[in-house]
């Protein structure tokens, strides 16, 4: 077999977690996820097929799963065996923070003259930080790295000169820190490609299922998601894929959206080969009333059976939903309204009522939809011991109220806003401003805490109306229901 030109490897959020006593806690419930943490970003695939298109060979390997399917698995005898021209490692969520490293680190062990990459928000986020550690030669920043890295594998495939390369941090000769211009920001996504086929074609040319799978119990349950944008307009206090993050980290002013023709292409093209559900990522109302109109219009002519699930930021209007079940011939709502108190979502930037939230969920049953899920956080401004309890009653007076038919479409879920405040969120960089106290900063401080024994000592947060103890407390009391 040719030799191959990148090797995308996704790491555990703690190497090796299969030889350390931590208790995790419920960190990943929200998410398909284990607390390991074991899903790569989208962006692994939307990086490879470009690459193939531009004729490189890439292979995806998910290091945690094959770690989590097997305590015999020998990850330093699988990165002995590879032998490409640039290795590249995810540190997309800031989770990843000690197994990334930990990992390049082997890499490094094995493979001194091949090139480590990194790439992903929180790479971007602490750049300048990342590229000190000496397991690491490049940092791609932002959130588009597809032309970016075709750049760099072409320049260390002639060794040519890496000041051209547009967002790539790296080390001179001299050891000192070149920062090159955050230049590559597309205006769209109609370049890229969703296209689920090339994971496939690739698992079956290295012989390797596993190593392409996204999570544990996906082949039981194959869901997808498919991407109409990049960016956002949102602001929301915790997320590090707010408005004002993408500005800082990645340049961004506005979103790059995908033509809504082609992200219906892309549910059709994964309907065809997999029958679980797919989730759109985001609220597409945010792309404007023609861009809903156009992308809901372009699904209803691809006639798909997959259960569609659709985001929503906020409460939806009947006309919306109505659109949405004209369209969609099995769809599904999400929404998060993190807190039953109004004031407490007030404070998180949630400016809607439980009345305009209860006739969503109202409104979408009536017009089809086959599930609500609603998700609420613990861990919030002015939220209390107290008040989690009353989210709490609220959640079962939820699920009384849609159950009375003993068909429950109707599902609650609470859980920590956990392990992380993500960095670059406005809770990150003023956390007093909105009544957070962080006991880590940097990207070394987040790497050592994730080593701890148990996740409240992962937590980089408290707030000034609950510790650390009472998040990790109320978690549990949730827990118990």
């Amino acid at each position: 077999m040719p030799k191959v030109d990148l090797i995308l490897l996704h790491p555990p959020s703690v190497y090796d977690f299969r030889r350390k006593a931590v208790i995790y806690g419920p960190v990943s419930d929200v998410v398909p996820s284990t607390p390991i943490f074991e899903m790569y970003p989208i962006g692994f695939m939307t990086i490879a097929n470009y690459l193939k298109s531009s004729g490189y060979s890439v292979r995806i390997i998910n290091v945690a799963l094959r770690m989590l399917k097997s305590r015999r698995f020998d990850v330093e005898r699988l990165i002995r065996s590879l032998d490409p021209l640039a290795f590249g490692l995810d540190l997309h969520w800031l989770c990843h923070a000690q197994g990334s490293l930990e990992l390049a680190k082997i890499v490094k062990k094995y493979h001194p003259q091949t090139p480590v990459i990194l790439g992903g928000l929180s790479a971007s986020y602490y750049h300048q930080e990342v590229i000190l550690y000496p397991q690491v030669d490049y940092v791609i920043r932002g959130d588009s790295a597809e032309e970016p890295l075709r750049q760099l594998l072409e320049m260390i495939r002639r060794k040519g000169p890496l000041k051209s390369v547009p967002n790539l941090t790296w080390q001179d000769d001299g050891g000192g820190i070149r920062v090159n211009e955050l230049s590559y920001v597309p205006s769209d996504l109609d370049d890229l490609s969703f296209d689920y086929r090339g994971v496939m074609t690739s698992s079956a040319q290295y012989k390797d299922i596993a190593g392409h799978l996204p999570f544990r119990g996906w082949l039981n349950y194959p869901i997808v998601a498919v991407l109409p944008w990049r960016g956002c307009r949102r602001n929301c206090l915790t997320c590090g894929g707010a408005a004002q993050t993408y500005k800082s980290i990645c340049g961004r002013s506005r979103p790059a959206y995908r033509n809504a023709r082609l992200v219906a292409e892309d549910i059709a093209s994964a309907s065809r080969y997999l029958n679980g559900p797919i989730f759109i990522l985001g609220d597409i109302r945010q792309a404007g009333q023609e861009y809903v109109e156009r992308l809901l219009g372009e699904i209803k002519k691809k006639r798909v059976n997959n259960d569609i699930v659709l985001e929503l930021s906020s409460p939806a209007s009947k006309e919306f939903l109505g659109m949405a079940a004209t369209s969609i011939a099995r769809f599904s709502i999400e929404i998060s309204p993190e807190s039953h108190d109004q004031e407490v979502r007030k404070a998180f930037g949630r400016t809607y009522s439980n009345q305009s939230l209860e006739r969503t969920i109202e409104d979408a049953l009536k017009l089809g939809c086959r599930r609500v899920d609603l998700f609420f956080m613990i861990g919030l401004p002015r939220q209390t011991p107290e008040s989690v309890q009353e989210t709490i009653k609220y959640c079962g007076a939820l699920l009384k109220e849609y159950s009375k038919n003993g068909n429950t479409r109707v599902h609650p879920y609470i859980s920590p806003l956990a392990p992380f405040l993500d960095p670059g969120s406005r809770a990150f960089e003023n956390p007093q401003k909105y009544g957070y106290k962080l006991f880590y900063k940097t990207l070394e401080e987040h790497r050592q805490a994730l080593l701890a024994p148990s996740w409240k000592y992962v937590l980089n947060y408290e707030t000034e109306w609950m510790s650390r103890d009472e998040l990790v407390s109320s978690t549990y009391e949730a827990a118990l229901g």
